[in-house]
């Protein structure tokens, strides 16, 4: 197959581990982890047997938003360590046949970025603040925003310019530290050429593109209609509440991605194909499909399959729609069950032996789909949502609006040892947000050679995947869903998700991957199991 044969490209059907970076891997004892830490762990995504890996922002920041806040796209922040640590981390990651993927965040910069500190000290009119929203105080309305918008961390979208003159408004779909760019000035799409350039010639593989259904706003800003009943404020975009939506989603942002598939293009060798997936809470798979178009964005993270309930029914319609939607486009969905924004799914799925029983079946499942999955730090180890204590709370969400916010899916990982931090790095006290004691015995170090361990079950189904899921052919058959069964067929590989809570029979074959025993051709519920 030659390279440009969707079928031959690395990224179509790879597994991409997210690494959270300030979670994963402490290397100098600060509680904070960082990319030297990140580096000396690479074996274990090696052995895990992914393809790549997503690390998220890096870049010079305040941390206001923990890093989803940049001062400075081409620099990396002390708390992280230098340049030559990003250089180093890719190296070793090549040298390991890991990818490497960056996290890009082009909605919006810091209150720190150059760009906002010349646009405050220049004033109204000025090409200073033509690169950002700014609009002007109505003198009759001294404290009504410009419009009805409101953040997606809580409260109004618009904040005063923190300065005497109090004259202007400016716009932030995030915290008011996160000033949203006007993406129809022409200085904001030169600067990310320059800034995905610069990451590129670095030797990185790709970018996850944040936010990327913002960017472009309706040009006249108008208020956002709301039906009757809906409220004022959406602070989950994994939550869509509203039907009007002037601020996401907009027809110029694809204009932006066929600029930046040209830059890809221009930067990717046969073998070396650069990519970008995009962060697009879209309200349906076709509306998500339109990111993947041959001309613009390689893939776009499906979260239907993330906000499925445990229901055979439910997992039928998101397999089937999603692979309808990407197939006109050419593409290929990808799937994903946790990341850095949502709880994580062995809390989803109810939490304890039965939440995580159906998370390894709903992973098992995943991995049998055509397309690329995405795995998040920790859920190799079945780790569950963590109840932050508020004093550990560190999500603009909680001080915006007193809601709990994500710490709960970010707590470090532990590596070993028998009590916090449990070799996060090399410091005695608490990481940044604290772990609980009881992860003792969900180390790395515990759960290695344990063949009933969640850390080995992946390990298991990742090779299972390389060695019957990926050369089955993509297409898929969604054989029945009856009875809260869900029953799969890609080429010769038998996929059943047992939802229900009774065992089921299984249907004649040899059992290759299963997520809980079996015995006996039958399936216990809350399990799945690969047959060919």
């Amino acid at each position: 197959m030659s390279w440009n044969d969707p079928k031959s490209l690395w990224w179509q059907h790879a597994v991409c581990y997210q690494v959270y970076v300030r979670s994963f891997a402490d290397s100098d004892g600060d509680g904070v982890g960082d990319l030297a830490g990140i580096t000396a762990r690479l074996p274990h995504l090696r052995d895990l047997g992914v393809d790549a890996l997503w690390i998220t922002p890096f870049y010079t920041s305040p941390q206001k938003d923990h890093g989803y806040d940049v001062a400075d796209y081409t620099d990396v922040d002390p708390l992280f360590g230098t340049l030559a640590d990003a250089d180093a981390l890719i190296a070793r990651a090549h040298e390991l046949d890991l990818r490497v993927i960056v996290d890009v965040v082009p909605n919006h910069t810091s209150d720190q970025h150059a760009w906002f500190r010349a646009a405050l000290a220049a004033g109204p009119g000025s090409p200073e603040r033509a690169r950002y929203h700014f609009r002007d105080v109505d003198p009759a309305a001294p404290d009504v925003p410009p419009n009805n918008w409101e953040s997606v961390f809580g409260g109004p979208a618009w904040t005063k310019v923190p300065d005497a003159r109090g004259d202007q408004w400016y716009l932030h779909l995030f915290d008011a530290t996160q000033p949203d760019l006007d993406w129809r000035n022409p200085e904001v799409a030169d600067l990310f050429d320059d800034v995905l350039r610069f990451w590129l010639d670095r030797g990185v593989d790709g970018f996850r593109v944040d936010v990327a259904h913002g960017l472009h706003k309706e040009v006249n800003l108008r208020d956002q209609v709301r039906d009757a009943g809906e409220p004022a404020e959406d602070t989950r975009l994994i939550d869509r509440r509203h039907h009007d939506e002037p601020m996401w989603d907009q027809p110029e942002v694809h204009d932006v991605y066929r600029r930046w598939r040209r830059v890809l293009d221009a930067a990717s060798t046969p073998g070396r194909e650069r990519i970008a997936v995009a962060e697009a809470w879209t309200r349906t798979p076709e509306s998500m499909a339109a990111f993947v178009r041959r001309d613009e964005l390689h893939q776009a993270f499906n979260f239907a399959w993330l906000m499925a309930p445990w229901s055979a029914v439910a997992f039928a319609e998101v397999v089937t729609h999603s692979l309808a939607a990407v197939e006109p486009v050419g593409a290929l969905p990808t799937w994903v069950l946790s990341n850095h924004d949502v709880d994580r799914h062995v809390s989803r799925y109810g939490g304890g032996e039965r939440g995580l029983a159906r998370a390894r079946a709903a992973t098992l499942t995943m991995l049998a789909l055509p397309g690329s999955a995405y795995l998040y730090q920790g859920e190799e180890l079945g780790l569950e949502q963590v109840d932050v204590a508020p004093e550990h709370r560190q999500d603009p969400v909680w001080f915006r609006t007193g809601e709990v916010g994500r710490d709960g899916c970010r707590v470090p990982v532990p590596w070993g040892g028998t009590e916090p931090p449990f070799e996060f790095g090399p410091g005695e006290g608490q990481p940044w947000i604290p772990q609980p004691a009881e992860w003792k015995a969900l180390t790395v170090e515990a759960q290695l050679g344990d063949e009933g361990s969640t850390l080995s079950f992946y390990r298991r189904a990742l090779a299972a995947r390389r060695a019957h899921a990926d050369p089955a052919g993509d297409d898929l058959e969604v054989v029945s869903s009856a009875d809260d069964v869900l029953v799969l067929r890609r080429g010769p590989l038998t996929v059943v998700v047992n939802c229900s809570d009774r065992s089921v029979a299984l249907p004649a074959g040899t059992v290759v991957a299963a997520s809980s025993p079996v015995a006996g051709g039958s399936l216990p519920p809350d399990s799945a199991a690969w047959l060919v």
